[in-house]
């Protein structure tokens, strides 16, 4: 256990883009698994208020929410010290904050290109190279958000997907560079929860005609799969975890 007076002994985890939907789901599991936590959000503050009310009266003081833009660059190493500084430690990263919108090819601007991967793969790359040190101290974990789309892309959001397949690479070029010391690993959602603008029913259910257990999956599934590989997958990095109900088996 940490001698830091600022350390309550509880594991710590930094999550991106917790404040809602799947990233809610994973600050509740890792709550409940005796995590805690520093919530990330952007805009999301009154959710994330909400959510912090919610588990400090469930544990008092064990949930701060830190709001911050991810593609500014300057708020990134704030982020992790923000955190050691009011837990005084760092035992997990969950970078799940992501951007996702249509990108039609022909269309597709440097500007949207930039976005999508300031979100989606520059941030957990330097998310994990400034927590890196604190992350070794306490032998701990990383978890990557990354997306079956990342292997199976469809129309119309090439840019996402190219972000989303750089996001794996960074994923296991940190499991390397961090080893032996911290594992690294991602998770790769298929048909999980429908973009919040909605999805066209057509879309929607091809999806999941080519899904063989024939449903969408839910953000607590995901979550446990998260927390699985915190705590439990201890001869496991490098790795993307396929949470896709079987999709990618159909090639």
């Amino acid at each position: 256990m940490s001698l830091d007076p600022t350390s309550s002994g509880h594991p710590v985890a930094l999550v991106t883009g917790g404040a809602k939907r799947i990233g809610a789901a994973i600050v509740r599991r890792l709550h409940a698994a005796g995590y805690d936590i520093a919530l990330h959000h952007r805009a999301s503050a009154d959710e994330a208020r909400s959510l912090a009310n919610e588990l400090n009266r469930v544990r008092a003081g064990s949930l701060i929410t830190l709001a911050a833009d991810l593609r500014d660059f300057d708020r990134i190493p704030e982020l992790v010290a923000q955190t050691v500084g009011r837990f005084g430690r760092l035992d997990a990263l969950v970078n799940n904050a992501s951007a996702y919108y249509a990108t039609p090819f022909g269309k597709v601007t440097p500007a949207e290109w930039d976005d999508l991967f300031a979100i989606n793969a520059r941030a957990p790359f330097f998310l994990a190279q400034t927590a890196a040190p604190h992350l070794t101290h306490r032998q701990g974990a990383i978890v990557n958000m990354v997306d079956a789309y990342a292997e199976q892309p469809r129309s119309n959001i090439s840019a996402h997907a190219a972000s989303k397949a750089a996001l794996t690479g960074v994923t296991r070029a940190l499991a390397v560079e961090l080893a032996p010391k911290v594992r690294v690993n991602g998770i790769a959602p298929g048909a999980i929860l429908w973009p919040e603008h909605g999805i066209d029913d057509a879309l929607s259910s091809q999806l999941i005609s080519r899904t063989p257990l024939a449903r969408a999956g839910n953000a607590e599934e995901v979550a446990e799969a998260v927390r699985w590989l915190l705590q439990d997958a201890t001869y496991m990095t490098g790795e993307i975890l396929r949470l896709d109900g079987g999709r990618n088996t159909l090639g």
